[in-house]
């Protein structure tokens, strides 16, 4: 089996084609993205790096010439930005790969997409992948991973989606390092009581989930949420991660509606002066105040999907290698 690894450079790409490397099944890797970490690149006689534009047509006619099946984890993720760059990103490139695969007869498809289509400013509880969806979405991200979903649907290619709950671990350079700058800039505060519960997902657990998808025949055409499935409570977490880097533990607080408004304003002035991202938005304050906690157990139940990292042990290997890659900065 060949399979193709789009976005391998990143957090998650480079995550899973390191445990694909060692799966006897699988023949070859094409793992493709815009640039290469260091610290995410792989030697192996099993994986060739291709780097490429997704927008590219004929990069991404090239790059599924020869392989069995597409685990789609490229994306732009980000609470900011237009909708043309989004679009670009997340609706085009899907677009070029469904009709790549169509070319090339792919198997399947495997899309790596957001919980954040849920999203609304509000408390959201045991979502499941059925819940209604907002009549509008929380930013572009969102709206354009959904349309990348719609899309894959009617493409008629077998396909599996996955709605995975905040990734951490080794090699996150998204969620808790900008925790930590927000720290570090004296801009995080505790957004409204301080007791939403929030759901952390191991990436090795994710990394799990879409292993048991490529031969799962059960888990075809079907939408899956990922999370660890056990809730916690936002502000312990980032307490705690803040006490291991010997920092002092966040105890201002700013009630939700004044933290809100003062956000809208700042997106307001940013949109109309093209100030370009705020330093906070109001999809980071939601997140900041809100629980949000998905039900895995469509996951559970169809891909036999049990957890095996803990959110602890996340967080503690997450720890572990943002320290050592402070030092080597420094």
């Amino acid at each position: 089996m060949k399979i193709l690894v789009t976005g391998a450079t990143g957090f998650l790409g480079s995550r899973l084609i390191e445990k694909l490397d060692g799966l006897n099944y699988i023949d070859a890797i094409i793992a493709t993205g815009r640039k290469i970490r260091k610290t995410h690149f792989i030697e192996s006689e099993k994986i060739k790096y291709i780097l490429g534009e997704l927008s590219d047509e004929k990069f991404v006619n090239k790059i599924t010439s020869e392989v069995d099946i597409i685990i789609n984890c490229a994306s732009l993720s980000s609470p900011w930005g237009t909708y043309s760059d989004f679009e670009k990103a997340n609706i085009d490139t899907q677009n070029n790969l469904i009709q790549a695969s169509k070319i090339n007869k792919i198997k399947k498809i495997i899309y790596i997409s957001s919980p954040g289509v849920y999203y609304e400013f509000k408390d959201l509880i045991d979502i499941l992948e059925t819940s209604p969806l907002p009549k509008k979405f929380v930013n572009h991200y969102a709206k354009t991973k959904f349309l990348a979903e719609e899309l894959l649907k009617s493409s008629k290619i077998p396909y599996v989606i996955f709605r995975p709950k905040a990734i951490i671990g080794r090699g996150d350079h998204v969620i808790v390092p900008r925790l930590i700058k927000a720290y570090d800039d004296q801009k995080l505060k505790i957004v409204g009581n301080g007791k939403n519960l929030v759901d952390l997902t191991p990436v090795s657990n994710v990394v799990d989930a879409i292993i048991l998808a490529i031969n799962n025949e059960d888990a075809i055409n079907q939408t899956f949420n990922l999370s660890n499935g056990k809730p916690i409570k936002l502000w312990e977490v980032i307490n705690y991660v803040l006490k291991k880097l010997n920092k002092s533990k966040v105890t201002q607080r700013v009630p939700y509606n004044i933290a809100y408004f003062v956000t809208y304003i700042n997106e307001l002035i940013s949109k109309i002066f093209n100030f370009g991202e705020p330093s906070t938005t109001r999809y980071s304050i939601g997140i900041l105040a809100k629980s949000f906690t998905l039900n895995i157990n469509k996951a559970n139940d169809i891909l036999k999907y049990v957890p095996k990292q803990t959110t602890q042990e996340a967080i503690e290997e997450f720890l572990e290698w943002y320290k050592v890659s402070q030092e080597k900065e420094s």
